[in-house]
């Protein structure tokens, strides 16, 4: 499968002692294709498929808890396996922990969590923004979203056959979580219900007492 990574900068700028947040969103999925067989030895072989068996194994376990970011998120299907990232913090506070893809349609869902600088609807607002004014995307306004009081989302196409959401919610104490999702216009119905479903089953942590 074929990814294009981008970069949006968002800038969250003059909220008292804020500052300035950049904010990084998005990989895009955009082709799909077959991997190009390769000869290994006899052990080599052996030792990928024990690795692969683990990364399996780690990849169908439905529940994901993070208690250093404080989220949890519950799949409800095999079908997405998810996968940690090397970007688990940066010098601003921000992470990009776990990214799901769906094994067949090419779907993806990026989590990212960040400092709570702004409110979800000020988040989601300047990602909006920033998502406008990239080349071939079009992008709805900002709305309420039924994943919780505070969230807030909107829908974009790119040029090129990509669709995708945003959302954008209270995570942990101190925290925002920010969900981007693409997939294949051609994708059936059910992977945007799925996505739907995602979204909604990342949840923070309840405080410790």
């Amino acid at each position: 499968m074929a990814t294009v990574a981008f970069r949006v900068w968002v800038g969250v700028a003059d909220m008292g002692r804020m500052g300035m947040l950049g904010v990084v969103s998005a990989v895009l999925c955009t082709a799909c294709g077959a991997s190009r067989p390769s000869a290994v030895r006899p052990q080599a072989a052996q030792e990928a498929q024990a690795t692969q068996a683990a990364e399996d194994h780690r990849s169908t376990t439905r529940r994901y808890v993070d208690e250093d970011l404080g989220f949890e998120i519950v799949r409800a299907t095999a079908e997405w396996q998810l996968d940690e990232t090397e970007e688990q913090n940066s010098p601003e506070g921000m992470a990009i922990p776990i990214v799901l893809k769906h094994r067949t349609s090419g779907a993806q869902v990026v989590l990212q969590v960040a400092p709570a600088v702004a409110t979800p609807t000020q988040f989601a607002e300047r990602l909006n923004e920033g998502l406008r004014e990239q080349p071939g995307f079009v992008a709805s306004d900002p709305e309420p979203l039924p994943l919780s009081d505070s969230a807030v989302g909107f829908n974009f196409t790119v040029e090129g056959g990509v669709r995708g959401r945003v959302a954008v919610t209270e995570g942990s104490p101190g925290r925002v979580f920010m969900m981007l999702a693409t997939w294949p216009e051609t994708a059936p119905e059910d992977v945007t219900r799925s996505v739907e479903t995602l979204f909604g089953a990342v949840r923070p942590l309840p405080e410790r007492g």
